[in-house]
């Protein structure tokens, strides 16, 4: 066979096999599509409400599928869309501090009243405002696990100090723009004698502000380190998703002025059912400075994976003894699978949740399979609570990735 039929011939085969794959690809696009379209469709007849979308991308060692399933093709997202993704923000602290153990920046088994090493100063404030209940007993890792009985001033509601709502709740209905501090959440602890439980004596209770307390940790101990101030955010810019991180996450933001409110295009709307009610709350913008190290990130689905997917395969800032470390060092009071700033979901791997401002997204890698996958509904249900709440992270969010799963041929819902 002469040179120009040998160089047809591979051609045409290359040319076969690209359509095989393409042709398979669409497939298993198609497949997807079909699931998530369903999970949409008995989810909104579930709640009886309309669900505005589902959109999944997920990735396995076989290719990389992005979905959208809406009522209409303007409504339909696409794998660029900003959103926020709330408590999914705890996996990135929890990255943030372990980073700092890895280095040798701290300890997280130090109290928090130690002192930062190297350093002059401990690592939460010397000040009246920190005094708060068990501080002497508290432990890094402990907030870390939510086992350190820290009081959550963002989700608990008080009649008898924050007029029937959470303290931050309270405070944004006074002023939407009211700039938040670490300082000032952790303060209502002090000033009402707030906590849960001693320190590592109870099962775990989860606890927004006790991440809080991490975010202040990774400022101070960056800033001594530094030389200079710096925020809870200038080190996740710098050392975890960008700077020296070997894997630079441009889009993902984490917000910490009041007037740091809104999100780029292409965004997509958040929706919130209040309790109790049918008409639902949109979010288009929101002050997230109470919410820093606890809930205020934003991305895509595009640079979440492969935050989740490297992170947990220990290619990105941890190694695989600190990653190790943070999937399976769990309080011996726990009743789940929640380690350090992430937990366990059957068949869909190690990850986080999050819910905010009409928004419900879970992030999951599975090392059993070698698969991650990103899932976000823009709407929440809490018209019943957290009967709706739950309805819509089992029917919605985790549906929607066990049944992709299974479109794919990998083990499902449980």
């Amino acid at each position: 066979m002469n040179t120009f039929l040998k160089t047809l011939l591979v051609l045409f085969v290359s040319f076969i096999s690209a359509c095989s794959t393409s042709g398979s690809n669409d497939s298993r696009r198609t497949a997807i599509q079909a699931t998530v379209d369903n999970v949409r469709s008995q989810l909104s007849t579930t709640l009886g409400k309309p669900v505005p979308s589902i959109s999944v991308y997920v990735q396995t060692p076989n290719g990389t599928w992005f979905v959208s399933s809406a009522d209409s093709a303007a409504e339909r997202l696409t794998e660029g869309t900003y959103f926020r993704f709330a408590s999914n923000t705890k996996t990135f602290t929890a990255t943030a501090i372990l980073k700092m153990h890895q280095d040798g920046w701290l300890d997280i088994s130090s109290l928090i009243t130690a002192t930062i090493p190297d350093a002059l100063i401990p690592y939460v404030p010397d000040t009246p405002a920190w005094n708060i209940p068990y501080k002497n007993s508290i432990t890094i890792e402990q907030l870390l696990q939510h086992a350190a009985g820290v009081y959550d001033v963002d989700n608990e509601s008080r009649t008898d100090y924050w007029g029937g709502m959470s303290y931050v709740r309270q405070q944004l209905t006074l002023d939407p723009s009211h700039q938040f501090s670490a300082g000032e959440l952790v303060g209502q602890l002090t000033l009402h004698n707030l906590y849960y439980f001693a320190p590592g004596t109870k099962t775990p209770k989860y606890s927004n502000t006790g991440y809080t307390i991490l975010s202040e940790i990774i400022a101070r101990v960056y800033s001594a380190r530094a030389g200079t101030a710096k925020t809870y955010s200038d080190y996740l810019y710098d050392h975890v998703i960008g700077g020296s991180s070997p894997v630079p996450l441009s889009v993902i933001k984490f917000p910490h002025l009041a007037a740091d409110n809104t999100l780029p295009t292409p965004y997509v709307s958040g929706n919130e059912y209040p309790e109790g009610s049918s008409v639902p709350d949109v979010y288009t913008s929101w002050n997230m400075s109470a919410h820093v190290g606890e809930g205020n990130g934003y991305g895509n689905f595009v640079d979440l994976n492969r935050f989740v997917r490297t992170l947990f395969t220990g290619k990105n800032v941890l190694n695989s003894t600190t990653v190790t470390t943070m999937i399976s060092d769990i309080s011996p009071y726990v009743t789940g699978s929640y380690a350090l700033g992430c937990d366990h979901v059957k068949n869909l791997g190690y990850g986080h949740n999050g819910a905010i401002c009409g928004y419900i997204s879970t992030i999951r890698y599975n090392p059993d399979t070698d698969v991650s996958i990103v899932v976000l509904m823009p709407m929440i249900d809490g018209s019943n609570g957290q009967t709706t709440l739950a309805t819509c992270i089992l029917e919605g969010i985790y549906s929607a990735a066990w049944e992709t799963l299974s479109a794919l041929g990998y083990p499902g819902h449980p």
